[in-house]
């Protein structure tokens, strides 16, 4: 079975990148909430949840934005 244009190789190269991907976000996710406990204690509830998801997400939200800023230099040629 021939495949034309490479599409099959980049296909399973995205889904094996996006598998590895979760697992990283998985075992970050982990060490992350493990740092949080151990800073402000084993606290439970809803309050200690929503800290912990707004500073996640102000996290990704600054990883986001500098790598879309890359992004746009790469495709301007800008260095």
């Amino acid at each position: 079975m021939e495949f034309k244009g490479g599409g099959y190789l980049v296909t399973m190269t995205a889904l094996a990148t996006a598998g590895f991907g979760v697992v990283a976000a998985l075992a970050w996710n982990t060490a992350i909430t493990d740092i949080f406990k151990q800073i402000f204690g084993p606290a439970t509830g809803v309050w200690a949840e929503l800290l912990y998801a707004a500073l996640v997400t102000i996290v990704a939200v600054i990883v986001i934005q500098n790598l879309a800023k890359l992004g746009e230099r790469d495709k301007t040629g800008i260095k």
